[in-house]
């Protein structure tokens, strides 16, 4: 798992890094979250806390068999970004954060997404359909100081995908990878161009350098992630499975 980090460009009016970054991998699981803060850094802070806090809970649901695991996971979240002791931290804050959280295993990949990050499963089976992005952009959502958890009901969206056979690429970013020049990667079928085939690592550091060469204001976070999936996978009726 490859985490990209790109702090702004100074000669473009630079001056603050507000995103944040997670990510746990388990024996046969992996756990990435991004998030991205508005007016100050303190909701990231919170969150990763909140999350870090609630590890050993969290962890042990995704030990569980899959057909289980994602529920529990979900529901712990659920709860706790809906707790009283945290909807009173919330209020102690400056500022708010995006927040994307995800999820792969076995042959499955989970979110859990508030606000305008964005996750994107990236394989020629999908490409084909024009299909990369698994959440859409929000950008009336926050944690913190505005809070979508503190609404009489809760405003996020969550979901779960089949992975496809073979190599599916995982990337979350937050919208600094966007947001720059003229806002180039908003057309995804240019994100998995660059960003599918070759080293992790390597088009991560492309993806940065354009953002950086585009003179990018705003911070950009990016975490990617290879999986091999040796599963059938679901076809229509009509088609024979590969």
């Amino acid at each position: 798992m490859i985490i990209g980090r790109y702090g702004g460009n100074r000669q473009a009016g630079a001056y603050k890094n507000e995103d944040g970054a997670m990510v746990v991998k388990g024996a046969d699981w992996e756990f990435a979250m991004v998030l991205d803060g508005h007016n100050s850094a303190e909701s990231v802070k919170l969150v990763l806390k909140t999350i870090d806090n609630e590890w050993e809970k969290l962890a042990a649901f995704l030990d569980e068999p899959v057909k289980i695991a994602f529920q529990l996971f979900e529901n712990h979240i659920l709860s706790v970004f809906q707790s009283p002791a945290f909807l009173e931290a919330c209020e102690q804050i400056q500022g708010e954060t995006a927040c994307l959280l995800c999820v792969r295993k076995e042959n499955y990949l989970w979110w859990l997404s508030v606000g305008d990050c964005v996750l994107y499963l990236l394989h020629e089976d999908l490409h084909q359909f024009g299909q990369y992005a698994l959440n859409q952009r929000q950008f009336f959502e926050w944690i913190g100081q505005v809070n979508t958890f503190s609404l009489p009901v809760p405003c996020y969206s969550s979901g779960i995908r089949e992975l496809r056979t073979g190599s599916n690429r995982i990337v979350l970013i937050t919208d600094g990878v966007l947001e720059c020049g003229g806002r180039y990667y908003e057309t995804p079928s240019r994100l998995y161009t660059d960003c599918y085939e070759g080293e992790v690592h390597t088009n991560v550091e492309h993806i940065l350098q354009h953002v950086h060469e585009n003179f990018g204001q705003d911070s950009a976070t990016i975490i990617c992630w290879d999986y091999h999936n040796s599963h059938p996978v679901t076809y229509p009726s009509n088609q024979p499975m590969r």
